[in-house]
This record gives structure tokens, C-alpha cells and sequence, in this order.
């Protein structure tokens, strides 16, 4: 069955976590992968009921890091032996004993920064407009008391009947259909 146009997806409202968690995993078994939870605190269940825990964040700042590593070693070697050689008191142009310190700061200064643009880059922020800010039911208690699951359109297991059906037997709230 072909999806209407212009359909973010379908927006199922809970009263407790319990409720969502228990239709997160029905949704997941029943072949749905495009789906988010939505808490008003962070839900531990939610996470693993969504298959979640993977994330490129821990390599990207170890990548970071090595580069910070990297650029502190060549830019120190580069300033104190080839661009201004100083030599005082005969010791090497080369000291890399000395370059450690250094070289440590820019690692956690680079490793730092590339946590941090990576998470925001993964996460697709800063998002200033998201359709679920046109659901009212969504505005009023997302930072409240409620609990939303939303199963995307863009999902190749949705059907608005079928999905709607799945999202009804779990008793939940409210199904509002979300417009983009």
C-alpha cells in the first residue's frame, strides 16, 4: 500500500515507559527499523528495546586524539629543528623528550573537540525543525510526563492501516499521523 505524501510517519502517545518499551519491541519483532522513542528522561529499556548502543563517536575521538598526537609531534619537530634551530648548549634539535607534555594537551584538546563535532555531525544537530514539532500532543508532553514512539513512513514495513492497528493494540493514548 503506497504511503501518502507528505507523511513524516505515525506518533503513538503512552502514559508510562513500560507501555512504550513493551511497543518498541513489538514494532522491532514485527520487522520495523525506522522508529524513535521519545522520553522526557532517559529511558535505559527504550535504548536496547530500539537497538541503539552502536555509535562511531568512540572512534572518531580515538582518531581524533592520534591526530592531535600527530600534529603536536610534527609542528613541535618542525618549529624546533628545520623553521628557527636553535641550538643551545649542543643538546639535539630533536629533543622529543621535551615535545611530550605538549604533544599530551593536544591530544586530549583534539580527542575533546572530536567527540564533540562528531556527536553533534552523528546526531544531525543542530535541528532547528523537526515535523514532530507540529504534533500538539507531542509539544505539550515530550518534556513532561508522556512517552512517544513515532514509526517513520520512510519505513518499508509501513502501511498507515497496519501500523496504526499495531500502535492501537498497545493501548496507547493517542495515534496521530505526522505531516512533514
Amino acid at each position: 500500500m503506497p504511503v501518502q505524501e507528505g507523511l513524516y510517519g505515525l506518533l503513538a502517545e503512552f502514559n508510562t515507559p513500560q507501555a512504550m518499551v513493551k511497543a518498541t519491541q513489538a514494532a522491532r519483532s514485527a520487522g520495523f527499523r525506522r522508529m524513535e522513542c521519545y522520553t522526557p528522561y532517559p529511558v535505559e529499556e527504550a535504548a536496547t528495546a530500539l537497538d541503539v548502543h552502536r555509535t562511531r563517536v568512540p572512534l572518531l575521538t580515538l582518531m581524533g586524539g592520534i591526530c592531535g598526537l600527530i600534529t603536536a609531534f610534527l609542528m613541535q619537530t618542525w618549529m624546533s629543528a628545520i623553521s628557527y634551530p636553535i641550538n643551545v648548549a649542543g643538546r639535539p634539535l630533536f629533543s622529543w623528550p621535551a615535545f611530550i607534555i605538549p604533544a599530551y594537551e593536544w591530544t586530549i584538546l583534539f580527542a575533546g573537540l572530536s567527540a564533540a563535532f562528531s556527536m553533534l555531525a552523528l546526531n544531525g544537530l543542530p535541528q532547528p525543525y523537526h515535523p514532530l514539532f507540529n504534533a500538539p500532543n507531542f509539544r505539550v508532553g515530550a518534556t513532561d510526563d508522556k512517552f512517544f514512539l513515532c514509526l517513520e513512513a520512510t519505513d518499508p514495513k509501513f502501511s498507515l492501516v497496519d501500523t496504526r492497528n499495531l500502535l492501537e493494540d498497545f493501548r496507547a493514548v493517542s495515534v496521530v499521523e505526522v505531516d512533514l
